[in-house]
């Protein structure tokens, strides 16, 4: 193995989102050593590598493969002494926080852009997870950027590809470098953490069936393992099981219109218990029961609630915490039981260091993440598995739980409109022109509602005492109700408007309404304050969940 140092130059784009640096495929393809400056970039901001341990995959998509043998020859370059890889290339984000935890290694690189689509003319990711697992905080991020603007040259060894597709160990000039089963140490966590002997013997008997679309992506193997192979659900459970690096030519973005063939068989008359899907890198997931769809939100306070329904939380919840959009059902439930509830901005790594204190034991988002302190990432099959678990150890069908859950606690009926791919400049200029509003705000009235507070969202983390300012548009209303306005960082193609609404109902005659009926009074307040329609040119949201 020999190592070079060879020449490049600075990239200015390299400034990574909420979840890495995501460009479309063809950056990458077409930029000469646009992958090499950006994990030179990384390592040469890694202090005491050297000898350390790194885990590498991804979730399968196009350039994976090729990627993925050009980090494993500068890793080894770098002085990294164990690199521990996805058999095939293939991780799911949540078994790479897992072992990045269980190995004590220095962090992980994941090759994804999570639920965005693949293939040539798809997108392209890579992120870096930090020792405990989570998403590289900020001060790794700017860093990486940093270094990506001053950047004059990498290191690579010059070295036959590594055969990523036969488990084994190899050593490389002192270097061990293990081809590992991405599915094994995760099946065992997930064994720890819920009931799989009365799981398995729903699921044999027929008492209890579920259709889980993995949507062509990473999720499909581990699925595969331990839906079908260790807790008994009949073959053809899973569908959609084997990762494409197209996914099929779909959108791997669990939700009612890119899932529809799983929505399909669930609002059919052979309708399973349970339908679940997940995405790209595994981290989201969608949760149906017979012609029932439940919403991210209600999910996470679900889950809060019937925590101890499983052996892994039977002990009881420190804390829960959500991401400001996400809608307030799981307030009530922490309330309920005495815990406190965080408020964060959107992005797993703000979960972080509220998990790491122990303050917290479950988070999520309303961008179908779920998860908990097993790692330092959302986890679309834990969540399932989860559900799972509380369907059986309860008997009842998903829709029973949820509405008796609504009766409990009352319902906040909860919406999320996306307008994809607009103009950067057109999404920021709406941001700006309702930043210019917010003063002016509290105390007017809007048909039914008041506005008790309006605001940028800012946060102060509880633990290192650092704050994270402009997060979204905030306005609280009266009677109980919020309007949410945010720009999201997720995509490589323009930039996607959100707008979140939401409303509780306390009248357990008013909680089987439909959503988009009850909250029409707020969209329609929206589209007045934010015209995003006019601004646009468009007739409506993209995506409606």
């Amino acid at each position: 193995m020999r190592i070079e140092v060879r020449q490049t130059r600075p990239y200015p784009d390299q400034k990574p989102g909420t979840s890495g640096l995501r460009k479309k495929t063809r950056v990458f393809l077409e930029n000469p050593t646009y992958l090499e400056n950006f994990v030179q970039a990384i390592f040469d901001c890694l202090p005491d590598k050297a000898g350390k341990t790194l885990v590498l995959g991804g979730d399968g998509r196009y350039h994976n493969r090729k990627a993925l043998q050009t980090i494993i020859k500068m890793a080894l370059a770098n002085g990294f002494g164990t690199l521990l890889v996805g058999q095939g290339g293939l991780l799911s984000t949540p078994a790479a926080s897992h072992l990045i935890r269980k190995y004590h290694a220095l962090g992980g690189i994941i090759l994804s852009a999570s639920h965005n689509p693949g293939g040539p003319d798809g997108d392209f990711g890579i992120k870096y997870n930090i020792d405990n697992g989570g998403p590289a905080p900020e001060k790794y991020t700017e860093a990486f950027y940093r270094r990506s603007q001053e950047i004059s040259e990498y290191r690579i060894a010059v070295m036959d590809d590594i055969d990523l597709d036969t488990l084994g160990e190899h050593q490389l000039d002192g270097a061990t470098l293990r081809i590992i089963d991405p599915v094994s140490d995760y099946a065992e966590l997930m064994a720890q953490l819920f009931d799989f002997d009365r799981m398995r013997q729903a699921l044999t008997s027929g008492k209890v069936s579920i259709c889980f679309d993995a949507m062509h992506a990473v999720t499909g193997p581990y699925a595969k393992r331990i839906l079908e192979g260790q807790l008994g659900a009949p073959q053809g459970s899973v569908i959609n099981a084997v990762p494409l690096e197209d996914f099929g030519g779909g959108h791997p973005d669990p939700n009612l219109t890119y899932a529809r063939e799983l929505v399909e068989k669930m609002y059919g008359p052979d309708a399973p218990t349970l339908g679940a899907a997940s995405d790209g890198d595994g981290d989201r997931n969608m949760i149906l029961g017979r012609g029932f769809f439940v919403t991210p939100s209600d999910s996470l306070a679900l889950l809060a609630a019937n925590a101890h329904r499983a052996p892994g939380y039977r002990a009881g919840l420190r804390g829960v915490a959500r991401s400001m959009p996400t809608s307030r059902a799981v307030d009530r439930v922490a309330d309920a039981l005495g815990i406190p509830c965080y408020e964060t901005p959107t992005g797993w790594k703000f979960f972080g260091n509220l998990l790491d204190a122990g303050k917290i034991t479950l988070c999520g988002e309303e961008s179908f993440g779920t998860g908990s302190d097993h790692v330092r990432e959302k986890d679309g099959l834990w969540a399932v598995l989860f559900w799972l678990n509380i369907v059986v150890a309860s008997g009842q069908e998903v829709a029973t739980l949820v509405k008796d859950h609504w009766r409990r606690f009352g319902r906040n009926y909860y919406t999320r409109h996306d307008y994809e791919a607009i103009p950067s400049d057109t999404g920021h200029a709406i941001m700006d022109d309702l930043r210019r509003k917010l003063p002016e705000l509290p105390g007017q009235r809007f048909g039914s509602f008041t506005a008790r507070a309006a605001d940028d969202f800012s946060y102060t983390d509880p633990v290192d005492g650092s704050v994270t300012t402009g997060q979204g548009i905030r306005i609280l209303l009266e009677p109980e109700a919020r309007l949410i306005f945010r720009l999201s960082g997720t995509g490589t193609e323009g930039a996607t408007f959100r707008i979140y609404m939401e409303r509780y109902e306390p009248d357990p005659t008013r909680l089987d309404l439909d959503t988009q009926e009850t909250l029409a009074e707020l969209i329609e307040l929206a589209e007045t304050l934010s015209q995003v329609k006019q601004r646009t040119g468009r007739d409506g949201p993209t995506v409606i969940t």
